[in-house]
């Protein structure tokens, strides 16, 4: 477990469920490990021969854990968020409803240059020539209303070949480096879910992503400016060995232990997601945009830090 996300990914049968505060996980018969429930923010489910008792799911849930069931190239597939666990839950979704366009248009518009200029400041870590990321920093600047002109997939066009290489291409059902960025996105975006769900949230509900289908289009908006600390982690992990193994995949849930400088203070990525879901919460109820976004390091204050 790190960082209150506990993955189980299984060739063989495995069975997990409850026992004295516990989750127990067992291959037919014999236990083979346990974690304290109360420390568990996620449940990642990786392999094809893992079943869970009805008493697990529920206790999961009365502690706003999430669990995530991953498919291929560990993209996940399905989500089992808590259902009406805030005090005002119910208010916060007439807020939601309530909330009008332009509302989520500004508040779009925030999400997406925090991205951009995040984008630039894991350039700056991670590469000596600095005029890409000025580049993407000029921009974050450009961003309207709504992201009208689509500043964020120009941003984007920059970024990935600068941090990545020319010949690398960003997709979710690639291979190579996909494969580390796809795991990564998935161990924040439970984070991310548990964050909106804590806050009383719903999650189909989003400011940008709107599809009829999409349960998780708030988690698709507030995940989008905490990408760029994914993908600092991984190009660190990649330089190293191009394998998604067991160190590697600890490496990456890591990420949810790392600062970020929140309100002028470093503060771990868990604790930001959960101001920034907070933020909006009270910019729904004062329909004004205060959502408080954290921003990556620069490399001169990783230091001091």
């Amino acid at each position: 477990m790190i960082g209150g996300l506990v993955e189980i990914s299984a060739s063989s049968q495995r069975h997990l469920s409850v026992y004295r505060g516990f989750l127990k996980v067992a291959e037919k018969e014999n236990e083979i490990g346990r974690v304290p429930l109360d420390d568990i923010t996620a449940l990642i489910l990786s392999g094809h021969q893992i079943t869970l008792s009805k008493n697990l799911i529920v206790e999961l849930a009365e502690r706003k854990a999430i669990i995530v069931t991953c498919g291929k190239n560990w993209h996940p597939i399905s989500f089992s968020i808590p259902y009406g666990v805030h005090f005002d839950a119910a208010g916060i979704f007439h807020d939601q409803i309530a909330a009008s366009i332009p509302l989520k248009k500004r508040m779009w518009q925030q999400i997406v240059r925090r991205k951009i200029f995040n984008q630039a400041l894991v350039l700056q870590r991670h590469t000596q020539d600095t005029s890409v990321s000025q580049k993407i920093l000029g921009l974050a600047k450009r961003v309207q209303s709504g992201d009208a002109t689509n500043v964020e997939a120009q941003a984007a066009r920059l970024y990935w070949p600068a941090l990545m290489g020319g010949n690398f291409r960003k997709g979710r059902s690639l291979g190579g480096i996909n494969i580390f960025l796809n795991y990564g996105y998935t161990v924040l975006r439970a984070a991310v879910a548990r964050a909106i769900c804590g806050a009383g949230l719903h999650s189909a509900l989003g400011l940008h992503h709107r599809g009829r289908g999409n349960m998780f289009a708030l988690v698709d908006d507030l995940i989008e400016p905490f990408r760029p600390i994914v993908d600092s982690t991984v190009k660190s992990i990649t330089l190293e060995k191009n394998t998604l193994g067991t160190e590697q995949k600890r490496n990456i849930a890591s990420v949810l232990q790392e600062d970020m400088l929140l309100e002028e203070s470093p503060s771990p990525v868990v604790n930001c997601l959960n101001r920034c879901a907070q933020s909006l919460v009270s910019s729904l109820a004062d329909k004004k945009t205060r959502l408080v976004i954290a921003q990556i390091l620069a490399p001169g204050q990783q230091k001091l830090l």
